[in-house]
């Protein structure tokens, strides 16, 4: 078995003393940035591993932040929440911190967790996802002190006295129905989710937005669902069955567009999008998941990268001693993929 890498190997590597190394680790807001950067490489590449136990001892700091993972869905929106969690644990580890993951369904079962976790093993944050009206889960950290930032905006409370970092989704499906209205398309349908959803509402307003500017209504033209594939498939045949002048739909999720792609391309649809029957309705979703690339369906895609470090960059800020300046606002900008669907 190899020896053991010591502190004292990383600074030989790195140029550096021992003390630098440490202070790189358990206090890096007094290193410099360069100097940091290289120690976490060499300990990277010598497989440097720290006591966690000693070092929670000298900086009552346990190095740890903790987030939900969402239960199994359907196969498609899950992917998202997977993607945000790869890049925070990626970026978590750059920055010498580790990635708690815990499960709960509902505000009362993760606050209930919050207090087993803080008991148990002392985060020294929270990441929080899914944000939505009445979130009693940011009440609770924030009324304990409990560092913490949300993916997702505080919906009920848009000046929030926490950090939280988004994405623009009503610009994302404003641009899905920009896109489609210059593919020749007037009569552009809605599927999304039930009213007084935060993020389902928003990218409802980015489509009827798009269609306003243009002097369109949106009437009669949008149905809600619960988000799986099924109840897309039946929100999408209700829509096209009532209005068969329809040619496209604009969709809050890949799951609902999935379900809407079903209806569309069927063998001898009861309409005909636009007069043309060798064209099916053209259907765009969003969060480019997996299955979007594959079936080739166009579809909004998230920074979830960008979402994941930035996060990250807001919570250190807070750890490392910003806890007093005041709450920072991320709202990032979507991206169309654009595919054989529309």
């Amino acid at each position: 078995m190899a020896d053991k890498v010591t502190i004292a190997d990383v600074a030989r590597a790195a140029g550096v003393s021992r003390q630098t190394v440490s202070n790189a680790l358990n206090t890096p807001e007094v290193v410099r940035e360069e100097t940091r950067r290289r120690v976490l490489d060499v300990v990277e590449e010598l497989g440097y591993r720290v006591n966690q136990a000693a070092r929670q001892m000298r900086t009552g700091r346990s190095r740890l932040i903790a987030a939900r993972i969402d239960p199994e869905q359907d196969g498609i929106n899950g992917s998202v929440g997977d993607r945000f969690l790869h890049g925070l644990t990626e970026t978590a580890a750059r920055e010498g911190y580790r990635v708690l993951l815990y499960t709960a369904d509902g505000d009362d079962a993760e606050t209930a967790a919050f207090d087993d976790l803080l008991g148990a093993y002392e985060p020294d944050a929270f990441v929080l996802m899914a944000t939505h009206h009445g979130d009693r889960r940011t009440t609770w950290l924030a009324e304990r002190g409990v560092p913490f930032v949300t993916f997702g905006r505080a919906w009920s409370d848009p000046a929030a006295p926490h950090c939280w970092v988004d994405v623009d989704g009503a610009a994302g499906t404003e641009a899905a129905t920009r896109h489609l209205l210059s593919q020749g398309h007037r009569r552009i349908g809605f599927l999304g989710w039930p009213k007084g959803s935060g993020v389902g509402d928003d990218r409802r307003e980015g489509w009827r937005r798009a269609l306003a500017e243009v002097g369109l209504g949106v009437a009669g033209l949008h149905r809600e669902t619960e988000d799986d594939v099924v109840p897309g498939e039946h929100a999408a045949r209700d829509l096209l069955d009532r209005d068969p002048e329809i040619t496209a739909l604009v969709c809050a999720s890949d799951s609902l567009a999935l379900g809407a792609l079903h209806v569309a391309r069927a063998p001898g649809p009861a309409w005909l999008a636009g007069g043309h029957p060798h064209r099916p309705v053209a259907v765009v979703g969003f969060d480019d998941t997996p299955v979007a690339r594959a079936i080739g369906l166009t579809s909004v895609r998230q920074p979830l990268a960008e979402v994941a470090s930035s996060c990250l960059r807001l919570l250190t800020h807070r750890l490392d001693g910003g806890a007093g300046a005041p709450p920072e606002y991320l709202l990032l900008p979507p991206s169309l993929v654009v595919r054989a669907s529309g």
